[in-house]
């Protein structure tokens, strides 16, 4: 079947509602829907065992971390995502108004990935996100392709993106996840997104952004994976192999699942998706987990875990496709326990161990005092062909 492109979205300025900034949110394509059993939502859930969660589960879930999900906004009633989503911003003002088909659709699929909870304790139904007692922060920068309110908005950059980086980081996210970008021929570093990112990055606050799906586009350069220290998520398929659409450069930080991902939407039903905004959300939910797990940790030092604990590497430990290889938060939640400090405190030792030799006893020299040193790590884009899962029942095509 014909896929078309559905939500390609942009962005508007805080202050100028009508500017937009070209910002690709999503494409969503509905097939013929295939059969599933009660519990099929789960069990399509392939990226839940690939990530090893049950193991990084043994440690966290990500209760007590905030993840902000700048995007078409999200539907905090979803079953999967009630008790999860806190207040958050609309910077957008206007379009789609929540119960409108066209609102929050990519936005609400982002935040089920990093922190759905399924239908509840003992329900198999729905989507079980890979942080699930993480909050999310829904801040809304950019329209979904189907809003009609696009066609009177101009296509000028405006300050959107920036000003919802910054107003998450002020408004208590640990983690910030970008599941958008510009990878046109003429995207280009907007100085005001990257100060936004850098200010992000300062407070403690991880970024992550999808890598772009221009692979088989040119590989443009997309922003914001590209600024200074944002982790780019690349997408993988099942076996591990990088998705023919994944962007190819070199900002890749680590790859994750982008191809056959259960997503939940706004309708209640389910769909499979595939794009690097969906490879973004389950790396916001990694570093949700590693930072739940340890809170003092700071950006850059998540970043170089997931690279450092990263599966299946590439040849040479890295490349542009695959970055470090698979994200894998339970192995970098171990690696983080052995380098975070643990009890230091500065300790006084006579002269038995630590002064200058029994020759010297008489010299009258003091103590001698020490603190051993810290150790510390250095430092859009879903386009989804989706099939309608839906309890077991074959669902007509949706537009």
């Amino acid at each position: 079947m014909k896929a078309t492109r559905k939500t390609r979205a942009a962005a508007p300025g805080a202050r100028r509602p009508a500017a937009l900034s070209v910002l690709l949110a999503a494409g969503l394509v509905l097939l013929p829907a295939t059969s599933a059993h009660a519990d099929g939502i789960r069990a399509q859930q392939w990226a839940l065992e690939a990530m090893h969660t049950q193991e990084a589960w043994q440690t966290t879930k990500g209760e007590g971390v905030t993840v902000a999900v700048l995007d078409t906004g999200v539907e905090a009633d979803h079953p999967d995502l009630t008790g999860n989503v806190l207040t958050g911003k609309d910077l957008v003002r206007f379009g789609a108004e929540p119960g409108d088909r066209a609102w929050a659709r990519h936005g609400t699929a982002m935040a089920g990935i990093i922190a759905g909870h399924g239908h509840g304790p003992g329900n198999g139904d729905g989507v079980i996100g890979i942080a699930p007692e993480a909050k999310i922060l829904p801040v809304r920068v950019i329209l979904e392709d189907g809003d009609p309110s696009r066609a009177k908005a101009r296509s000028t950059r405006g300050n959107a993106l920036a000003d919802g980086i910054r107003w998450a980081a002020d408004h208590g996210a640990d983690v910030i996840n970008l599941s958008l970008g510009d990878d046109s021929a003429s995207a280009h570093p907007e100085p005001s997104e990257d100060q936004a990112i850098q200010y992000a990055l300062r407070k403690g606050v991880i970024v992550v952004a999808s890598a772009g799906n221009g692979g088989e586009k040119g590989d443009h350069i997309s922003y914001p994976a590209a600024y200074p220290g944002v982790i780019a998520a690349t997408a993988v398929d099942r076996s591990g192999t990088r998705a023919p659409f994944s962007t190819r450069r070199w900002y890749a930080t680590v790859s994750a699942p982008g191809v056959d991902v259960v997503i939940a939407d706004p309708d209640e039903k389910y769909y499979e998706g595939w794009g690097t905004s969906a490879a973004a959300a389950f790396v916001s939910g990694a570093a949700a987990l590693v930072k739940a797990a340890h809170p003092d940790l700071t950006p850059a030092q998540v970043k170089t875990l997931l690279e450092d604990t990263a599966r299946n590497a590439p040849a040479g430990g890295r490349d542009d496709s695959r970055g470090f290889g698979f994200v894998d938060p339970a192995a970098a939640i171990r690696a983080a326990g052995r380098i975070e400090p643990k009890g230091l405190h500065a300790a006084a030792y006579g002269q038995e161990y630590f002064g200058s030799g029994p020759d010297a006893a008489a010299s009258g020299d003091g103590t001698a005092d020490w603190a051993a040193p810290l150790a510390g790590g250095a430092g859009g884009v879903l386009l989804v062909a989706a099939v309608v899962l839906w309890r077991g029942r074959r669902a007509g095509r949706e537009d």
